[in-house]
């Protein structure tokens, strides 16, 4: 079983490297989990940057 775990990154980050830590553990593009998120923030009317700064807090660095 693989000991994969998630977080923060410290070398694809922009604000916090919660893209970048999801983007890693996934093995994708950090360029298409934000531009993921920022989709999802657009349509679920803001409620995506309360859900990245509560990942920023949640996930370890």
């Amino acid at each position: 079983m693989s000991d994969k775990r998630l977080y923060r990154s410290s070398t694809n980050y922009m604000l916090a490297g919660v893209c970048g830590g999801i983007a890693e553990y996934f093995n994708i593009d950090p360029t298409l989990v934000r531009l993921a998120w920022i989709i999802l923030t657009c349509m679920g009317f803001g409620t995506g940057i309360i859900a990245y700064i509560v990942a920023a807090i949640v996930i370890p660095k």
